[in-house]
């Protein structure tokens, strides 16, 4: 039969493991600090980018409006040039 280690080599263990998974527990700490920032920087370059969009739509609405007047004035042109 094998005997049972002493206990000053189970407190010895004990603290090892303690000091293993305080080691561990502070790594993923540390990589989910960098996983949050990270979300932070791509929620900041989200609002940009719809801030973007949005100021390309508010341009883009009057081409059609010009696209109609330039379309209006030639038929007039060419009414005017056909009547003379």
């Amino acid at each position: 039969m094998t005997q049972p280690p002493p206990p000053e080599s189970v407190a010895v263990e004990l603290e090892k493991l303690r000091g293993t998974m305080a080691e561990g527990f502070a790594r993923i700490d540390g990589a989910l600090a960098l996983l949050v920032q990270r979300s932070d920087q791509t929620e900041g370059r989200l609002d940009e980018l719809e801030n973007r969009v949005a100021e390309l739509d508010n341009r883009r609405w009057p081409l059609p409006s010009i696209g109609a007047l330039v379309g209006l004035a030639g038929l007039i042109l060419a009414a005017l040039a056909q009547l003379r």
